[in-house]
Protein backbone atom coordinates (compact mmCIF):
# COMPACT_ATOMS: atom_id res chain seq x y z
CA UNK A 1 0.00 0.00 0.00
CA UNK A 2 1.17 3.28 -0.96
CA UNK A 3 2.41 5.35 2.07
CA UNK A 4 1.39 8.66 2.00
CA UNK A 5 1.05 11.87 4.66
CA UNK A 6 -1.69 11.55 7.33
CA UNK A 7 -2.46 15.68 6.18
CA UNK A 8 -2.26 14.49 2.31
CA UNK A 9 -5.11 12.11 3.32
CA UNK A 10 -7.14 14.52 4.81
CA UNK A 11 -6.66 16.91 2.14
CA UNK A 12 -7.79 14.06 -0.60
CA UNK A 13 -11.28 12.89 1.64
CA UNK A 14 -11.97 17.12 1.92
CA UNK A 15 -11.93 17.34 -1.97
CA UNK A 16 -14.11 13.93 -2.34
CA UNK A 17 -16.59 15.11 -0.17
CA UNK A 18 -16.77 18.72 -1.10
CA UNK A 19 -16.45 18.14 -4.65
CA UNK A 20 -19.12 20.03 -5.95
CA UNK A 21 -18.66 23.44 -4.13
CA UNK A 22 -15.46 23.28 -4.90
CA UNK A 23 -15.92 22.40 -8.78
CA UNK A 24 -18.34 25.57 -8.72
CA UNK A 25 -15.93 27.87 -6.95
CA UNK A 26 -13.30 27.18 -9.17
CA UNK A 27 -15.59 27.82 -12.17
CA UNK A 28 -16.95 30.82 -11.20
CA UNK A 29 -14.13 32.06 -10.38
CA UNK A 30 -12.27 31.33 -13.36
CA UNK A 31 -15.51 32.80 -15.66
CA UNK A 32 -15.16 36.16 -13.60
CA UNK A 33 -10.94 36.86 -13.70
CA UNK A 34 -11.93 35.62 -17.37
CA UNK A 35 -13.69 38.69 -17.56
CA UNK A 36 -10.58 40.90 -16.28
CA UNK A 37 -8.40 39.13 -19.32
CA UNK A 38 -8.93 43.03 -21.27
CA UNK A 39 -7.56 44.97 -18.50
CA UNK A 40 -4.30 43.77 -19.19
CA UNK A 41 -2.21 46.29 -21.41
CA UNK A 42 0.51 45.01 -23.55
CA UNK A 43 2.85 48.03 -22.67
CA UNK A 44 6.18 48.89 -21.75
CA UNK A 45 8.35 51.30 -20.17
CA UNK A 46 11.87 50.69 -20.47
CA UNK A 47 12.87 53.25 -18.31
CA UNK A 48 10.91 51.80 -15.38
CA UNK A 49 12.25 48.48 -15.87
CA UNK A 50 14.79 50.10 -13.08
CA UNK A 51 14.05 50.63 -9.73
CA UNK A 52 14.35 54.56 -8.72
CA UNK A 53 17.34 53.35 -6.06
CA UNK A 54 19.57 53.14 -9.22
CA UNK A 55 21.68 55.31 -10.75
CA UNK A 56 20.37 55.31 -14.12
CA UNK A 57 16.56 55.84 -13.00
CA UNK A 58 17.93 58.64 -11.20
CA UNK A 59 19.49 60.41 -13.68
CA UNK A 60 16.55 59.29 -15.99
CA UNK A 61 14.24 61.32 -13.94
CA UNK A 62 16.34 64.14 -13.39
CA UNK A 63 17.20 64.47 -17.11
CA UNK A 64 13.25 64.50 -17.35
CA UNK A 65 12.28 67.04 -14.54
CA UNK A 66 14.66 69.70 -15.40
CA UNK A 67 16.05 68.58 -19.02
CA UNK A 68 14.21 67.27 -21.30
CA UNK A 69 12.68 64.15 -22.22
CA UNK A 70 14.36 60.88 -22.82
CA UNK A 71 13.52 59.23 -25.72
CA UNK A 72 13.62 60.78 -29.50
CA UNK A 73 11.38 59.96 -32.88
CA UNK A 74 13.21 61.07 -35.44
CA UNK A 75 12.97 61.60 -39.32
CA UNK A 76 14.90 62.23 -42.37
CA UNK A 77 12.65 63.78 -44.38
CA UNK A 78 13.76 64.22 -48.10
CA UNK A 79 12.63 67.61 -50.86
CA UNK A 80 13.19 65.34 -53.72
CA UNK A 81 15.38 67.30 -55.49
CA UNK A 82 19.23 69.00 -54.51
CA UNK A 83 18.88 71.77 -52.15
CA UNK A 84 14.97 71.40 -52.27
CA UNK A 85 15.44 71.82 -48.23
CA UNK A 86 15.06 76.04 -49.51
CA UNK A 87 12.03 75.13 -50.93
CA UNK A 88 9.43 77.70 -49.32
CA UNK A 89 6.44 75.08 -49.88
CA UNK A 90 8.89 72.16 -48.50
CA UNK A 91 9.68 74.46 -45.66
CA UNK A 92 5.97 75.19 -45.14
CA UNK A 93 5.20 71.24 -45.03
CA UNK A 94 8.16 70.62 -42.38
CA UNK A 95 6.32 73.96 -40.34
CA UNK A 96 2.97 72.17 -40.41
CA UNK A 97 3.95 68.43 -39.28
CA UNK A 98 6.31 70.39 -36.75
CA UNK A 99 2.88 71.77 -35.22
CA UNK A 100 1.20 68.78 -35.76
CA UNK A 101 3.56 67.43 -33.13
CA UNK A 102 3.68 70.47 -30.69
CA UNK A 103 0.48 69.46 -30.07
CA UNK A 104 0.39 65.63 -29.43
CA UNK A 105 1.04 65.03 -25.48
CA UNK A 106 3.65 63.74 -24.20
CA UNK A 107 5.66 65.91 -27.08
CA UNK A 108 8.48 68.07 -24.91
CA UNK A 109 10.44 69.28 -27.89
CA UNK A 110 10.62 69.22 -31.79
CA UNK A 111 14.20 70.50 -33.58
CA UNK A 112 13.71 71.43 -37.21
CA UNK A 113 15.56 73.39 -39.72
CA UNK A 114 11.66 75.46 -40.43
CA UNK A 115 12.29 77.34 -36.48
CA UNK A 116 16.02 77.68 -37.43
CA UNK A 117 14.65 79.76 -40.99
CA UNK A 118 12.07 81.80 -38.93
CA UNK A 119 14.69 82.88 -36.16
CA UNK A 120 16.82 83.81 -38.76
CA UNK A 121 14.60 85.89 -40.76
CA UNK A 122 13.47 87.39 -37.35
CA UNK A 123 16.76 88.46 -36.40
CA UNK A 124 17.99 90.14 -39.67
CA UNK A 125 14.75 92.29 -39.66
CA UNK A 126 15.95 93.75 -36.79
CA UNK A 127 14.74 91.21 -34.19
CA UNK A 128 11.20 92.34 -34.70
CA UNK A 129 8.45 89.62 -33.65
CA UNK A 130 6.42 89.98 -36.81
CA UNK A 131 9.09 88.58 -38.62
CA UNK A 132 9.29 85.18 -36.93
CA UNK A 133 8.19 83.34 -39.85
CA UNK A 134 9.43 81.52 -42.72
CA UNK A 135 10.97 83.53 -45.85
CA UNK A 136 8.24 83.30 -49.12
CA UNK A 137 10.60 83.78 -51.81
CA UNK A 138 13.42 80.47 -52.75
CA UNK A 139 16.19 82.77 -52.27
CA UNK A 140 16.13 83.90 -48.84
CA UNK A 141 16.24 80.81 -47.68
CA UNK A 142 19.01 79.46 -49.56
CA UNK A 143 21.64 82.78 -48.09
CA UNK A 144 20.25 82.84 -44.80
CA UNK A 145 20.96 78.49 -45.04
CA UNK A 146 24.67 80.04 -45.72
CA UNK A 147 24.86 82.46 -43.30
CA UNK A 148 24.02 80.48 -41.04
CA UNK A 149 26.70 78.11 -41.55
CA UNK A 150 29.32 80.59 -42.23
CA UNK A 151 28.53 81.94 -38.36
CA UNK A 152 29.26 78.35 -36.75
CA UNK A 153 32.48 77.81 -34.62
CA UNK A 154 35.42 76.57 -36.53
CA UNK A 155 35.03 72.74 -37.55
CA UNK A 156 31.63 72.61 -37.37
CA UNK A 157 28.73 72.09 -39.82
CA UNK A 158 25.39 71.08 -40.65
CA UNK A 159 25.31 67.89 -41.39
CA UNK A 160 24.01 66.38 -38.49
CA UNK A 161 20.93 68.33 -39.64
CA UNK A 162 21.22 67.98 -43.39
CA UNK A 163 22.44 65.89 -45.73
CA UNK A 164 25.25 67.39 -48.08
CA UNK A 165 23.46 67.73 -51.14
CA UNK A 166 20.83 69.72 -49.64
CA UNK A 167 17.97 67.63 -50.26
CA UNK A 168 16.92 65.98 -46.78
CA UNK A 169 16.73 67.38 -43.36
CA UNK A 170 16.45 65.57 -39.91
CA UNK A 171 13.49 66.10 -37.74
CA UNK A 172 13.41 65.20 -34.19
CA UNK A 173 11.20 64.95 -31.98
CA UNK A 174 11.35 64.75 -28.17
CA UNK A 175 9.04 62.92 -25.89
CA UNK A 176 8.72 62.29 -22.31
CA UNK A 177 8.65 58.52 -20.78
CA UNK A 178 6.05 57.84 -22.69
CA UNK A 179 4.53 53.85 -22.77
CA UNK A 180 5.73 51.79 -25.48
CA UNK A 181 2.24 51.70 -26.63
CA UNK A 182 1.39 55.95 -26.73
CA UNK A 183 4.69 56.41 -28.67
CA UNK A 184 4.05 53.43 -31.38
CA UNK A 185 0.71 56.16 -31.63
CA UNK A 186 2.82 58.95 -31.71
CA UNK A 187 4.98 57.41 -34.24
CA UNK A 188 2.20 56.25 -36.47
CA UNK A 189 0.37 59.44 -36.02
CA UNK A 190 3.62 61.29 -37.68
CA UNK A 191 3.51 58.64 -40.89
CA UNK A 192 -0.36 58.96 -41.22
CA UNK A 193 -0.18 62.83 -40.60
CA UNK A 194 2.62 63.02 -43.53
CA UNK A 195 1.37 60.52 -45.74
CA UNK A 196 -1.63 63.00 -45.95
CA UNK A 197 -0.47 66.14 -46.31
CA UNK A 198 3.07 65.75 -47.88
CA UNK A 199 4.76 64.76 -51.09
CA UNK A 200 5.99 60.96 -51.13
CA UNK A 201 9.38 62.37 -50.98
CA UNK A 202 8.31 63.28 -47.03
CA UNK A 203 7.05 59.45 -46.24
CA UNK A 204 9.99 58.51 -44.24
CA UNK A 205 9.96 55.64 -41.24
CA UNK A 206 10.67 57.15 -38.39
CA UNK A 207 13.77 56.22 -36.31
CA UNK A 208 15.39 56.01 -32.96
CA UNK A 209 16.24 53.74 -29.73
CA UNK A 210 12.73 54.41 -28.17
CA UNK A 211 11.04 53.34 -31.58
CA UNK A 212 12.78 50.80 -32.22
CA UNK A 213 12.24 49.45 -28.40
CA UNK A 214 8.60 49.72 -28.60
CA UNK A 215 8.02 48.24 -31.69
CA UNK A 216 10.28 45.23 -30.67
CA UNK A 217 8.07 44.91 -27.52
CA UNK A 218 4.99 44.70 -28.99
CA UNK A 219 5.97 42.38 -31.24
CA UNK A 220 7.72 39.76 -28.95
CA UNK A 221 4.52 40.30 -26.51
CA UNK A 222 2.33 39.50 -28.93
CA UNK A 223 4.30 36.74 -30.76
CA UNK A 224 5.01 34.88 -27.11
CA UNK A 225 1.18 35.25 -26.16
CA UNK A 226 0.38 33.76 -29.21
CA UNK A 227 2.93 30.58 -29.18
CA UNK A 228 1.97 30.24 -25.48
CA UNK A 229 -1.25 30.03 -26.63
CA UNK A 230 -0.42 27.55 -29.90
CA UNK A 231 1.79 25.34 -26.93
CA UNK A 232 -1.43 25.03 -24.79
CA UNK A 233 -3.24 23.29 -27.69
CA UNK A 234 -0.12 21.17 -29.37
CA UNK A 235 0.19 20.32 -25.30
CA UNK A 236 -3.06 18.89 -25.32
CA UNK A 237 -3.08 16.83 -28.30
CA UNK A 238 0.37 15.38 -27.05
CA UNK A 239 -1.71 14.42 -23.74
CA UNK A 240 -4.62 12.61 -25.91
CA UNK A 241 -2.10 10.33 -27.61
CA UNK A 242 0.02 10.00 -24.19
CA UNK A 243 -3.03 9.05 -22.12
CA UNK A 244 -4.88 7.37 -25.17
CA UNK A 245 -7.71 9.34 -24.22
CA UNK A 246 -9.62 12.56 -26.58
CA UNK A 247 -11.65 12.96 -23.30
CA UNK A 248 -8.70 13.05 -20.42
CA UNK A 249 -6.34 14.78 -23.31
CA UNK A 250 -8.67 17.99 -22.98
CA UNK A 251 -9.56 17.98 -19.42
CA UNK A 252 -6.20 18.08 -19.19
CA UNK A 253 -6.34 21.75 -21.33
CA UNK A 254 -8.80 23.12 -19.02
CA UNK A 255 -6.85 22.54 -16.08
CA UNK A 256 -3.82 24.00 -17.83
CA UNK A 257 -5.18 26.85 -19.32
CA UNK A 258 -6.84 27.72 -15.65
CA UNK A 259 -3.82 28.82 -13.92
CA UNK A 260 -3.33 31.80 -16.91
CA UNK A 261 -6.19 33.06 -16.66
CA UNK A 262 -6.77 32.98 -13.20
CA UNK A 263 -3.06 34.81 -12.93
CA UNK A 264 -3.65 37.46 -15.64
CA UNK A 265 -7.21 38.04 -14.73
CA UNK A 266 -5.73 38.86 -10.84
CA UNK A 267 -2.67 41.25 -12.90
CA UNK A 268 -5.38 43.19 -14.77
CA UNK A 269 -7.25 44.18 -11.53
CA UNK A 270 -4.32 44.85 -9.75
CA UNK A 271 -1.60 46.32 -12.30
CA UNK A 272 -2.72 45.92 -15.65
CA UNK A 273 0.30 46.58 -18.08
CA UNK A 274 1.46 42.97 -19.50
CA UNK A 275 5.27 44.33 -20.27
CA UNK A 276 7.98 42.28 -22.08
CA UNK A 277 9.33 40.14 -19.50
CA UNK A 278 6.10 38.99 -18.24
CA UNK A 279 5.15 37.84 -21.80
CA UNK A 280 7.85 35.32 -21.67
CA UNK A 281 6.06 33.78 -18.53
CA UNK A 282 3.49 31.80 -19.68
CA UNK A 283 5.29 30.30 -21.71
CA UNK A 284 8.69 29.90 -19.16
CA UNK A 285 6.03 27.65 -16.17
CA UNK A 286 3.57 26.23 -19.02
CA UNK A 287 6.30 22.85 -18.33
CA UNK A 288 5.96 22.84 -14.70
CA UNK A 289 2.07 23.33 -15.15
CA UNK A 290 1.47 20.75 -17.75
CA UNK A 291 4.09 18.16 -15.57
CA UNK A 292 2.27 18.56 -12.68
CA UNK A 293 -1.04 17.53 -14.34
CA UNK A 294 0.06 14.92 -16.66
CA UNK A 295 1.71 13.55 -13.29
CA UNK A 296 -2.21 13.51 -11.59
CA UNK A 297 -4.13 12.41 -14.77
CA UNK A 298 -1.60 9.59 -15.26
CA UNK A 299 -1.84 8.41 -11.77
CA UNK A 300 -5.56 8.39 -11.87
CA UNK A 301 -6.24 7.08 -14.82
CA UNK A 302 -3.62 4.20 -13.74
CA UNK A 303 -6.20 3.35 -10.87
CA UNK A 304 -8.54 3.64 -13.54
CA UNK A 305 -7.73 1.23 -16.07
CA UNK A 306 -5.31 -1.18 -14.05
CA UNK A 307 -6.97 -1.20 -10.46
CA UNK A 308 -10.17 -0.89 -11.72
CA UNK A 309 -11.13 1.45 -9.12
CA UNK A 310 -14.07 4.28 -8.69
CA UNK A 311 -13.35 7.56 -9.36
CA UNK A 312 -13.41 8.85 -6.09
CA UNK A 313 -10.86 5.66 -4.83
CA UNK A 314 -8.84 7.02 -7.91
CA UNK A 315 -8.60 10.38 -6.87
CA UNK A 316 -8.05 9.19 -3.48
CA UNK A 317 -4.45 6.78 -5.11
CA UNK A 318 -3.35 9.97 -7.05
CA UNK A 319 -2.97 12.18 -3.99
CA UNK A 320 -1.78 9.79 -2.03
CA UNK A 321 1.37 8.60 -4.78
CA UNK A 322 1.31 11.97 -6.54
CA UNK A 323 -0.19 15.03 -4.45
CA UNK A 324 3.03 15.45 -1.51
CA UNK A 325 5.89 15.89 -4.93
CA UNK A 326 3.44 18.28 -6.41
CA UNK A 327 2.98 20.15 -3.03
CA UNK A 328 6.77 20.10 -2.78
CA UNK A 329 8.31 21.06 -6.08
CA UNK A 330 5.62 23.73 -6.87
CA UNK A 331 6.36 25.33 -3.44
CA UNK A 332 10.19 24.80 -4.31
CA UNK A 333 9.84 26.82 -7.37
CA UNK A 334 7.42 29.65 -6.13
CA UNK A 335 9.66 30.66 -3.02
CA UNK A 336 12.59 30.60 -5.19
CA UNK A 337 10.95 32.43 -7.66
CA UNK A 338 10.04 35.12 -5.25
CA UNK A 339 13.36 35.43 -4.50
CA UNK A 340 14.26 36.72 -8.29
CA UNK A 341 11.03 38.87 -7.57
CA UNK A 342 13.06 41.48 -5.04
CA UNK A 343 15.34 42.46 -8.16
CA UNK A 344 15.52 46.15 -8.67
CA UNK A 345 15.52 45.67 -12.27
CA UNK A 346 12.02 45.24 -13.02
CA UNK A 347 12.41 42.79 -16.10
CA UNK A 348 13.60 40.31 -13.66
CA UNK A 349 11.40 40.98 -10.66
CA UNK A 350 8.02 41.25 -12.67
CA UNK A 351 8.97 37.96 -14.06
CA UNK A 352 9.33 36.56 -10.84
CA UNK A 353 6.09 37.53 -9.61
CA UNK A 354 4.67 36.60 -12.87
CA UNK A 355 5.87 33.46 -12.59
CA UNK A 356 5.52 32.44 -8.96
CA UNK A 357 1.37 33.26 -9.43
CA UNK A 358 0.58 31.15 -11.88
CA UNK A 359 2.60 28.04 -10.32
CA UNK A 360 0.79 28.69 -7.03
CA UNK A 361 -2.25 28.47 -8.81
CA UNK A 362 -1.30 25.64 -10.71
CA UNK A 363 -0.90 23.48 -7.59
CA UNK A 364 -4.49 24.86 -6.43
CA UNK A 365 -5.95 23.70 -9.68
CA UNK A 366 -4.60 20.45 -9.78
CA UNK A 367 -5.61 19.52 -6.20
CA UNK A 368 -8.56 21.23 -5.89
CA UNK A 369 -10.48 22.08 -9.22
CA UNK A 370 -8.84 18.66 -11.11
CA UNK A 371 -10.24 16.13 -9.42
CA UNK A 372 -13.82 17.07 -8.58
CA UNK A 373 -13.84 17.60 -12.61
CA UNK A 374 -12.79 13.95 -13.20
CA UNK A 375 -14.85 13.13 -10.95
CA UNK A 376 -17.93 14.94 -11.93
CA UNK A 377 -17.05 14.11 -15.89
CA UNK A 378 -15.93 9.95 -15.41
CA UNK A 379 -18.70 8.72 -13.42
CA UNK A 380 -18.64 5.10 -14.52
CA UNK A 381 -17.87 2.56 -12.17
CA UNK A 382 -14.93 1.35 -14.36
CA UNK A 383 -13.52 1.98 -17.81
CA UNK A 384 -14.31 -0.97 -19.90
CA UNK A 385 -11.77 -3.81 -21.00
CA UNK A 386 -10.22 -3.64 -17.19
CA UNK A 387 -10.89 -5.61 -14.28
CA UNK A 388 -11.39 -4.58 -10.21
CA UNK A 389 -8.16 -5.53 -8.96
CA UNK A 390 -8.26 -6.43 -4.93
CA UNK A 391 -6.32 -3.52 -3.09
CA UNK A 392 -3.80 -1.05 -4.37
CA UNK A 393 -0.19 -1.96 -4.55
CA UNK A 394 2.84 0.48 -4.13
CA UNK A 395 3.85 2.63 -6.77
CA UNK A 396 7.83 1.93 -7.07
CA UNK A 397 8.26 4.98 -8.82
CA UNK A 398 6.91 7.79 -6.42
CA UNK A 399 8.30 5.48 -3.56
CA UNK A 400 11.92 6.05 -4.63
CA UNK A 401 11.22 9.58 -5.70
CA UNK A 402 9.47 10.31 -2.23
Amino acid sequence: MVVSPEWMDRLADFVVGRRKPLLWTSAVLAFILAGFLPLNDLNDQFVDYFHESTMLRQDADCAMDHLSGIYQIEFSLASGEEGGISNPNYLQKIDGFENWYRGRPGVIHVATISDVMKQLNENLHGDDPAWYRLPEERDLPAQYLLLYEMSLPYGLDLNNQINVDKSATRFIVTVENVTSKELVGLVEGGEACLRENARPPMHPHEVGPGVMFSYISARNIRSMLFGTVLAFILISVTLVIALRSMKFGWLSLISNVMPAVFAFGLWGVFVGQVKLGFSIVTGMSLGIVVDDTAHFLSKYLRARREKGLKSEQAVRYAFSTVGLALVATSMILVVGFLVLAQSTFEFNAGMGKMSALPLAIALLADLLFLPPLLMKLDRSRQIAGFTQKEELKDDDAYAAAG
